[in-house]
């Protein structure tokens, strides 16, 4: 059982899904782990405010000593992160602290520097801001005084609104820094209270993991070593620092899918939520993710309908949407069939790999829909 709230758990047959695709989506996912491809994953598939499926797979941790993936498992979330970020700053717009279309320097007076003084909000949550390799140091991570100063300080490559280019780190460090400014609060707190424990979810999705949590957290494997630390656990970085279970992230698609709502708590107006999950770049090519038009939304990414997309599945509706962790990770949100489904998984796997097998996973679960 995975208790009440805030995902009543059902099954499958009950909410409309076909068990043969799903059935090879976990032959799949158990085959990567025996193919050494990762050591864990879980995935959580969600319908109507209710949890279909939620399962756990293989190894969290592999290194001085295993560890068995558990559904109280986190895995780290990387870019998912992201939405999570915007969506606090959705809350200000919602009560009007922020638009949008406010200039960035409106409320970091700092950040008009190096020709930067007309960049809007809406610029960069769309990843056209034009600093797409901005980066701030380590030492940020405890003094956010500096992270301010360090994000005010990125310099433009390209003029802003000219091009579209996804801002790995730099474009929700921005919207970290202008969630303090406004609040005059922590932006890890601001998430957590504003959108995290609203929805029940307090157990399941940390931006920061506390000390007495680091236990539950898989470790993270690449190619290149990766940051396993206490540090990196606990810094909750904007742009792809959080952990989550997969339930804790389904259930937050939930919300999305439904108009800003998950069972009886209305976190967003449901214009809001069609606002931010509608493409805002057209078909315009993303300069870092091979020339893919990628939709962008305000957070998340959509379908559309191009022939070529990343992890949202080839067969989804048009108006799914949703965002993804490097070489890792997905989630997103059918709102025409109320689904929501994540799959996390604990190594960065390179392309064209990781792209491929996402498309997969996801087209299984989309088969799966009645």
């Amino acid at each position: 059982m995975f208790g009440k709230d805030p995902l009543p758990e059902s099954n499958l047959a009950a909410l409309g899904f076909a068990a043969r695709p799903l059935d090879h989506l976990d032959a799949l996912i158990r085959s990567h782990i025996a193919e050494g491809r990762y050591a864990g994953a879980q995935i959580a598939l969600a319908r109507h405010g209710k949890l279909a499926l939620f399962r756990s797979y293989g190894e969290a941790r592999t290194e001085g000593g295993t560890m068995s993936a558990t559904l109280e498992t986190l895995f780290l979330l990387f870019s998912q992160t992201k939405v999570l970020t915007s969506a606090a700053v959705w809350t200000l717009v919602e009560e009007g602290r922020l638009s949008f279309m406010d200039r960035v320097a409106d409320h970091l007076p700092a950040f008009a520097a190096r020709g930067k003084g007309e960049i809007t909000l809406q610029q960069v949550m769309t990843h056209q801001g034009g600093f797409p390799n901005g980066d701030v140091t380590q030492a940020t991570w405890t003094d956010h005084a500096r992270m301010r100063a360090e994000v005010c300080d990125f310099s433009l490559e390209w003029t802003p609104g000219s091009k579209l280019q996804y801002h790995g780190r730099a474009a929700h460090l921005v919207q970290a820094m202008v969630i303090e400014a406004v609040t005059g609060q922590d932006y890890r707190d601001v998430i957590r209270q504003r959108v995290i424990e609203p929805l029940g979810l307090g157990n399941d999705i940390f931006v920061g993991v506390p000390e007495a949590q680091q236990a539950r957290c898989a470790d993270t494997y690449a190619p290149e070593p990766r940051d396993n630390s206490a540090a990196f656990r606990a810094a909750g970085l904007p742009s792809g620092g959080g952990y989550a279970t997969a339930r804790g992230m389904a259930a937050f698609y939930q919300m999305l899918g439904h108009g800003g709502r998950l069972g009886g708590v209305r976190l967003f107006s449901p214009r809001l939520i069609a606002y931010v999950s509608r493409n805002h770049t057209g078909e315009a090519p993303d300069l870092q993710m091979g020339g893919i038009p990628m939709h962008r939304g305000l957070g998340p990414h959509v379908r559309g309908e191009s022939d070529r997309i990343r992890g949202l599945g080839t067969i989804a509706a048009p108006e799914t949407f949703g965002h993804g962790g490097v070489g890792s990770s997905y989630s997103w949100a059918d709102p025409g069939s109320g689904v929501s489904f994540c799959y996390l998984t604990n190594f960065v796997s390179p392309d064209p790999w990781h792209s491929v097998r996402l498309d997969r996973v996801a087209n299984l679960v989309h088969a799966a829909i009645d």
